[in-house]
């Protein structure tokens, strides 16, 4: 499953319970003995034949199931997961033994997501067949079976699909809903005859049924995790192409496939990859990815075995309205869901302690095969800024480990998050820069064919890496997984002699808000380089380590940016290496950007160190170094919310530096120019429209009042920027134009985006009437809370009060997997110390103690931002009245 951060207001308009395990002692130990589980071990499915007959108009269905199971020792009940499920017949038949079971007394525990099946005489040891008749919900939010309601030019559609991860496939099916619980399935369907019905694997059959039904029969599944079966039901057509024997398609509502080209071309070029990286054959012979349109606070892709569920805004392009940057998104969310086809549904981690087995190695797959498949979008540099936002998450007291106990439904929930994701990535990058590419995917191959259709924990990964490498790599892991935090190494030098450089290394520890923290031990990975150099010199730093350097010049220690650490120099030092700058790999310029900003706001150098290096930075470099510094500047204005002089300042020195690099992009593009051009052209209207810039926000009004008599004046590349700019700084009348657009547009993808903008303005009576807009049915079911989460990041007081004085109407609006950060994450960006409070509050009478990671983190950051507000900002005040002249 792939998430997306959002980190501003322009880029949020465009882009359970506790429960507690029951002992039983198997009779043998397996993954499933050994996993964590809220489920008797004394009981467990091999099988499972499901038939569903889904009613779309009433929200409801019906569906019986049979479940092979093994009883392991002598019970009394069953227990499974179940949720909103109403059970008309359970029955229990031996398929050996020659004994007659009554049937069971039923008893349905909504808090623990269970139902339990208790019978009048102990169960003897034996294989049975556990059959069930049910009558289950269809939600209008994306968790279990639900409805998507969409815009069409024929009118309103509704169409069906399913979402599982983390622990909603009780939703559909009562059964032992945990990832280590692996079976087959045989899903059959009745469904209207004049609409397509989606699942893991081929049709295997379909029947005609009369009165405008069919009976649809898929072929078998693999052995899987509950988490990973899917069905779709809608007004679909299917684009398809070969490769390496496996079909690939994409599902699309009908009107939509030419939007889908893309994609379809980018799956076989990725499933060919993923054949040979891997060295284990793609297992399933079709392969879908399913749009749909709508959105979900929780994710934007599901990686369903052979049938990837994905939101249109993540997986279709379209002419009129999608960016280079969409194209770049939609490429690495279609590779991030298709190596969890190997790395999650192959092999799946044995509980959701190990959900980064699944994340991380996606993510940093994805991120492989994207540089790979696409040298030209240039994207390696992405590695830093994903570094940055797992360290960002990782700095602050409620950080965790990569890997992380977990011992609850919501607590899984919540352990999607940049830890997971980002910082896995960025440790599986530093591991397989030690131990070498060769060996790393040696070893990868080592454990996917040694788990094949099995569940496993990550030592299981360094085992089968150590294996090929022949290093100590678990060493290395244990630290940077097993405990949390980041490495903080500190550099000192001695002169030159005899052309070496000899480095003096020192570990410590790198915080935003414990400045006197112990610090804790790792081994640390260094990779350094004198500047201008060709020769590399590494080590692993225990506590305190020498390196010797070949050259005389200044030394960059973290060269090529593989490392998950941060690098603290000498006053000296930092002068040497700002001196040469311009010289840097444009890596390794992003990576000593990032180390100064952080360690500049954590008081460990001056705060003005970045800005330093912002103002020697030439106006050629890299377009993702200015990416990155207006992305920066933008993030300093808003350290300075509420103070206008103040702000004012900072702005026009930010203006001043960023105007110059506009003017060689420019407004129209050139035939010539790369990808991270487009791309930048983009950020810098938006950062400079943001920084008050009256020329940019004049040209971008002018060019939204021109487009209905100039073609030119709103291209495709520009338009939604261009839409984000005006949305803004929309008058009344703008956001009536908007909203009128919006409510007239026929294709989701534009029309849920329309929406979102009208989300974002900075006028507080137009933001306040996006919040009453969010709670009729207008936007989308599933797009009015994530416009209220959008009006927070401008107005977050006045969208939290919102929040909490109509929450019963929100709650439905919420999807169950995002309930404990959702309101948390409302008041996220206030700068007022009484939101802290307030978030307080009410996690003590909503969320569970166990749960309030997400609404601890907000709180934590809030207080962050009043330090650097008040003990870091006066030196950014100072260095712009010697500077910003």
């Amino acid at each position: 499953m792939r998430s997306t951060l959002l980190v501003s207001a322009i880029a949020l308009a465009l882009a359970g319970v506790s429960m507690t395990a029951m002992a039983a002692t198997p009779a043998a130990t397996s993954a499933t003995d050994l996993a964590t589980t809220q489920l008797p071990r004394t009981v467990r499915p091999s099988h499972y034949d499901v038939a569903v007959t889904p009613h779309a108009d009433k929200l409801s269905f019906d569906g019986q199931v049979t479940v092979t199971v093994d009883v392991l020792q002598p019970t009394r009940s069953i227990t499974l997961n179940a949720i909103d499920m109403t059970f008309s017949s359970v029955r229990l038949t031996p398929t050996k033994l020659k004994i007659a079971i009554a049937a069971p007394k039923v008893t349905v525990d909504a808090k623990a997501q269970t139902a339990t099946f208790t019978f009048a005489q102990p169960l003897p040891a034996g294989t049975y067949q556990l059959a069930m008749s049910y009558t289950g919900k269809i939600g209008t939010q994306a968790n279990g079976l639900f409805a998507i309601d969409y815009d069409t030019t024929a009118g309103k559609k509704r169409a069906l699909y399913t979402q599982f991860e983390n622990s909603d496939a009780r939703r559909f099916i009562p059964s032992w809903d945990e990832p280590a619980y692996k079976a087959t399935f045989n899903l059959a369907v009745t469904v209207p005859s004049d609409e397509m019905a989606v699942s893991n694997m081929p049709v295997a059959s379909t029947k005609d049924l009369g009165n405008g039904l069919s009976r649809v029969t898929f072929q078998p599944s693999p052995k899987m995790s509950t988490y990973l079966l899917f069905f779709g039901l809608g007004e679909f057509e299917r684009a398809t192409t070969m490769a390496d024997g496996t079909e690939i398609g994409v599902i699309t509502q009908k009107g939509k496939k030419a939007q889908a080209g893309f994609t379809l071309q980018s799956g076989a070029a990725v499933l060919k990859e993923y054949n040979d990286y891997f060295g284990v054959p793609y297992p399933l012979p079709k392969l879908d990815n399913i749009a749909s349109p709508g959105s979900s606070q929780f994710f934007s892709a599901m990686e369903n075995w052979g049938a990837i569920y994905t939101f249109e805004y993540a997986l279709l392009l379209d002419p009129n309205f999608s960016t280079q940057s969409d194209k770049q998104n939609v490429f690495n969310t279609a590779a991030h869901e298709m190596a969890h086809q190997w790395f999650g549904d192959l092999v799946t981690m044995r509980w959701w302690d190990d959900l980064w087995l699944n994340e991380g190695f996606a993510s940093w797959m994805a991120a492989r095969t994207t540089e790979k498949l696409h040298p030209e979008w240039h994207t390696h540099l992405d590695a830093v800024g994903t570094r940055e936002g797992a360290m960002s998450r990782d700095a602050v007291a409620t950080t965790h480990p990569v890997v992380q106990h977990v011992e609850t439904v919501e607590q899984a929930s919540q352990a999607f998050d940049a830890i997971t994701y980002a910082k896995g990535e960025a440790v599986i990058n530093m591991l397989e820069a030690y131990v070498g590419p060769d060996a790393w995917r040696a070893g990868v191959r080592n454990y996917i064919k040694a788990h094949a259709y099995g569940n496993t924990v990550s030592d299981d990964l360094w085992k089968a890496v150590q294996g090929a490498a022949g290093k100590p790599v678990t060493q290395i892991a244990h630290d940077f997984t097993l405990q949390p935090g980041i490495p903080l190494i500190r550099v000192a030098s001695s002169a030159c002699s005899n052309g070496k450089t000899t480095l003096t290394l020192s570990q410590g520890e790198f915080t935003k808000d414990r400045p006197n923290k112990t610090p804790l031990k790792w081994h640390v990975p260094v990779i350094a380089q004198s500047i201008g150099g060709s020769e590399v010199a590494r080590t692993v730093v225990d506590g305190k380590a020498t390196l010797e350097v070949a050259g005389c010049g200044p030394v960059l220690v973290n060269a090529g940016q593989s490392g998950y650490y941060r690098t603290l120099y000498t006053p000296a030092e930092f002068a040497a290496i700002k001196g040469q700058f311009a010289k840097l790999a444009p890596i390794d310029q992003m990576g000593l950007m990032g180390d100064s900003w952080a360690l500049g706001m954590a008081g460990l150098q001056p705060a003005s160190s970045y800005l330093d290096l912002a103002q020697v930075t030439p106006a050629d470099a890299d377009p993702q170094i200015w990416g990155d510094i207006a992305g920066s500047f933008a993030g300093l204005h808003g350290y300075y919310r509420g103070d206008d002089a103040r702000q004012a300042r900072l702005d026009a020195f930010a203006v001043k530096q960023l105007k110059p690099v506009f003017a060689r992009v420019g407004w129209e593009a050139k035939a010539d120019e790369g990808d991270p051009t487009t791309i930048l052209r983009t950020q810098l209207i938006g950062v400079l429209a943001d920084l008050g810039d009256a020329d940019v926000i004049s040209e971008v009004q002018r060019r939204y009042a021109a487009q209905d008599t100039d073609p030119k004046a709103v291209p495709a590349a520009l338009r939604k920027t261009i839409y984000a700019v005006v949305a803004r700084n929309a008058d009344a009348a703008t956001w009536d134009q908007l909203h009128a657009k919006a409510k007239a547009e026929t294709t989701p993808l534009i029309k849920d985006r329309l929406y979102a903008l009208l989300s974002i303005s900075k006028d507080k009576a137009l933001a306040k009437r996006a919040l009453e807009l969010a709670l009729t049915d207008e936007p989308g079911a599933t797009n009015s809370a994530g416009m209220i989460a959008a009006v927070g990041y401008e107005h977050p007081d006045m969208a939290w009060e919102f929040a909490m004085a109509h929450r019963a109407q929100i709650d439905k609006l919420v999807d169950s997997t995002s309930s404990s950060r959702y309101y948390p994450g409302i008041g996220a960006s206030s700068n007022d110390p009484a939101m802290i409070d307030k978030i307080n509050a009410y996690a003590d009478a909503h969320i569970a103690k166990g749960s309030r990671r997400a609404a601890e983190t907000v709180i934590a950051n809030i207080q962050y931002r009043q330090m650097v507000r008040k003990e870091r900002l006066p030196a950014i005040d100072a260095w712009l009245a010697k500077n910003g002249g």
